[in-house]
Parts: C-alpha cells; sequence; structure tokens
C-alpha cells in the first residue's frame, strides 16, 4: 500500500529534476491536500510530535511533512507542489535566517504570502524559551546526555554564551542529537507553552 513516505520520495526526486509521474499518481491516491516544508529532519520531528501530543495523524488527514535537507531547497520543492506543479496548499516552518528564501519561493509558486511559520533563531531555540533552561537540562540528564553536556560547557568557547544559547549548541553537537530532541522537547511541553509558531503551523493544518 502506498504511504506518505513514498510521496516525500517521490516529491524528493522530482524536485531534484526527476519524473513527476510517481509524485502526481501518489498524490491522486493518497489525497495529499497540503505540504509542510521543513528544513531538515529535526523540524519534522518536532512537527509530528506536537501533532501526536494532540491526537492527529496528519498522513490520514492528508498532509504531508516533509523535511527537504536544507532551506535553500524550498524553492525547487514549492515549484513542484504549489501551484506550477501539483497545486497542493504550502505551509512551513523556517529559521528567521531563512525567510527570504521561503518568501521567494512563496512568490514563484503563486502560494499564499503568509502561509509559513517563523521561529525568531530556530526552532531548538524557541523549544529551550518554551521550556527553560533548567527543565532542558533535567531532560538532558534523563535521556542520558549529562555527561556530554558537562563536557560541552567546560570548553572554552562556551564561557562567553548564556546557558540558553550552550544548549542550543549541544544539541548540534553530535549527528542524530538534534532529531532526538526535537521530539523529546516538544513531548515535554505543557499544553499551553508550545512555540508560537509551531502552534501556529499545526493549528493551521
Amino acid at each position: 500500500m502506498a504511504d506518505m513516505q513514498a510521496f516525500r520520495e517521490a516529491v524528493t526526486a522530482w524536485a531534484a529534476g526527476g519524473p513527476d509521474d510517481s509524485a502526481r499518481e501518489l498524490a491522486v491516491r493518497l489525497s495529499v491536500r497540503a505540504v509542510v516544508l521543513l528544513e531538515g529532519l529535526s523540524d519534522a520531528a518536532a512537527v509530528d510530535a506536537l501533532a501526536a501530543n494532540r491526537g492527529r495523524d496528519l498522513a490520514a488527514e492528508g498532509v504531508c511533512v516533509l523535511p527537504m535537507g536544507g532551506a535553500m531547497n524550498v524553492g525547487r520543492f514549492a515549484r513542484v507542489l504549489g501551484l506550477t506543479g501539483l497545486g497542493l496548499r504550502l505551509t512551513g516552518l523556517c529559521d528567521e535566517a531563512e525567510r527570504p528564501y521561503y518568501a521567494r519561493a512563496w512568490e514563484r509558486a503563486d502560494a499564499a504570502p503568509q502561509g509559513f511559520f517563523v521561529c525568531a533563531a530556530d526552532l531548538e531555540d524557541e523549544l529551550i524559551r518554551a521550556l527553560g533552561v533548567t527543565r532542558v537540562q533535567e531532560l538532558v540528564g534523563a535521556e542520558g546526555d549529562l555527561r556530554a553536556l558537562r563536557t560541552f560547557l567546560h570548553q572554552p568557547a562556551q564561557r562567553d554564551r548564556t546557558s540558553q544559547q550552550q544548549l542550543r549548541r549541544f544539541l548540534g553537537t553530535k549527528k542524530g542529537r538534534k532529531i532526538h530532541y526535537g521530539r523529546a522537547l516538544v513531548e515535554a511541553l505543557d499544553p499551553d507553552r508550545v512555540p508560537a509558531p509551531l502552534d501556529g503551523l499545526l493549528t493551521s493544518l
């Protein structure tokens, strides 16, 4: 049976210059109505975790959560998915520094100009601020990474950074760590403490 992962793979191949027939067929078969364009896997893990917390199955709702492998790829994906391609509704989540890439992509794909949501720095920063430094440190300990964090904090480069900045940097120091904590931090959030960009994204779907 076709699933949303197959659709993601077909769209990724199309955006890279491959054929469009598989993506078009799967879009119809899966009743895809919207695509969430995200920079990477850690953002996708956070979106999926929040959806699960709220009892939603995005794939069953016809929503594809699609990590693009970098924000600069958004133009190619918007072209094949928006009105110039499959004609699907586009939304997404990006860092403030990536806003121009998304804005240009939305304009060229003739998508709604306010169709994506922007984090002040990045999603990890939003989540750390929502939970608080102390709670994030507790979660790092619960996940078995406290020793690694302490070693990291003793590095000279960390001395002039705030605790929040240190934690944000720590999450990106090991392959797979941002993905893991993208889910873990969201799962630890109180329902009324979800960062506005992430909450707005899911509510809009």
